[in-house]
């Protein structure tokens, strides 16, 4: 069947031949991004989506031709540069991805070009600082350390040195570290009886992520009460390092491959075990579920994994059409601006948070479907910061437009970016895990 303009057919996606020299190689990386930038200005229909767009067609706009041949190569970067890999252009935008014959993968190509560049040596001691998540929240947890990490996020002077020494923004709010870290003070609940539904395993394996294990580890307990509630048997898995997605935005794709040498043996045990894997993470659950597939897509392992992870909501959604799920709820929640973040919905399940938010009696949900501009690290970053707050502005609007009693969204930090770009507000932000917790009363 010919391809059709208008993403008419479901996109595919490509395996990334992310280990061939062929990837890395310059002039042939600069080939597919001209033949790829050429459609991107001839259709302009992302524009709105980011600063990575934008940038690209001022480039063309204002060279000397006014076409894509007067941009100079070495320029390209800086649209590689402005793009954090949210997926969305290619999953909701882009009416030339595959199976069209004109083959578009925005978001791969940036990868691409990012692993090029980090493979040059062309990646900073900051970028490679933030990336590490575990080696940061090992060090910043310890009970000595902790006290001054947070304090000196907090101070004015350290944060002007950290912005003019390591290029993070003296304004980004940032979160704080927890010494009581999520996995040294998990307690699941592994007595009840596994209760498999047509639709899901009865037995959950969670996989906790840097974040919620270092930062937010309330959030991680709360979804533990929400399944003990449900009565659906939970193990945490036995070892787990950093999912890969700071690593992959990075483009250090070496480092993403050792990172699956640790995740994947005991994921894929607990996934031929008959568990279902949720992470409270949206980007480390579309890391598990799509980037590592096709960065190993002839790997059984790594597909068996793909195959048990849920997003909690994917989960749970599934699991009250199945009738397994408990809708005993004591609390109402009011008013309820939710923000589905990019990297929930470029997994394709829909708006299942919302789903199950609106289930819980006296809750009224705004829900916001747009890119808040944040990304993990690239809005932390001095040179972005003033775009990714430009970029949330009207999610900022759109949130505080009901005048909500609680700001909710799947990334902890895309929810921290939008309390700080709503200003003062009386909402209270709250992971909506936590949200379910506090309907159901426990």
């Amino acid at each position: 069947m010919t391809s059709r303009e208008g993403s008419l057919e479901a996109p595919t996606r490509h395996a990334l031949a992310w280990e061939t020299p062929e990837f890395y190689n310059e002039a042939k990386l600069h080939d597919e991004m001209h033949r790829v930038f050429d459609i991107c200005h001839g259709c302009r229909r992302c524009v709105s989506l980011c600063t990575a767009f934008p940038r690209l067609f001022d480039l063309i706009d204002e060279s000397k031709t006014g076409e894509l041949d007067g941009v100079d190569k070495k320029n390209y970067q800086e649209v590689v540069d402005r793009c954090y890999l949210c997926d969305v252009c290619y999953m909701t935008k882009c009416p030339y991805v595959p199976p069209h014959a004109w083959n578009v993968d925005f978001p791969h190509l940036m990868l691409r070009a990012k692993a090029v560049k980090f493979k040059q040596g062309g990646t900073g001691l900051r970028d490679k600082l933030l990336s590490s998540t575990d080696a940061m929240g090992k060090l910043a947890t310890i009970p000595v350390v902790v006290k001054f990490v947070n304090a000196a996020n907090k101070s004015a002077l350290a944060r002007g040195v950290m912005d003019k020494v390591l290029g993070v923004h003296k304004d980004r709010v940032l979160p704080d570290y927890d010494s009581a870290t999520f996995r040294s003070t998990a307690r699941p609940n592994a007595s009840h009886a596994v209760r498999d539904g047509a639709k899901t395993p009865g037995k959950v394996a969670l996989f906790s992520t840097c974040y919620i294990n270092y930062n937010e580890p309330g959030i991680g307990h709360d979804l533990l009460r929400v399944l003990d509630h449900n009565e659906v048997p939970v193990v945490v898995v036995e070892k787990e390092a950093c999912c890969g997605m700071p690593k992959l935005e990075l483009g250090d794709l070496d480092a993403v491959a050792r990172l699956k040498a640790i995740n994947i043996p005991p994921l894929a045990k607990l996934a031929r075990a008959g568990y279902a894997i949720l992470t409270a993470i949206p980007s480390c659950t579309l890391m598990f579920k799509q980037e590592l597939p096709l960065m190993f897509p002839d790997d059984a392992d790594v597909q068996a994994v793909k195959t048990a992870m849920y997003d909690p909501f994917e989960y749970l959604v599934l699991r009250n059409k199945d009738g397994l799920m408990k809708t005993d709820f004591k609390n109402p929640l009011g008013k309820v601006s939710y923000h589905i973040p990019c990297h929930s919905r470029v997994q394709n399940v829909g708006q299942k948070t919302r789903d199950l938010l609106q289930l819980v009696p006296g809750t009224e949900v705004n829900t916001v479907e747009r890119c808040s501009g944040h990304d993990g690290t690239w809005g932390v970053k001095s040179e972005y910061f003033d775009q990714s707050m430009k970029i949330g502005r009207p999610v900022f609007k759109q949130m505080a437009a009901t005048d909500p009693d609680y700001i909710s969204s799947d990334c902890p930090i895309g929810g921290r970016h939008i309390q700080q770009g709503m200003g003062d507000t009386r909402a209270v932000k709250e992971h909506p895990i936590s949200l379910m917790r506090i309907a159901y009363g426990l």
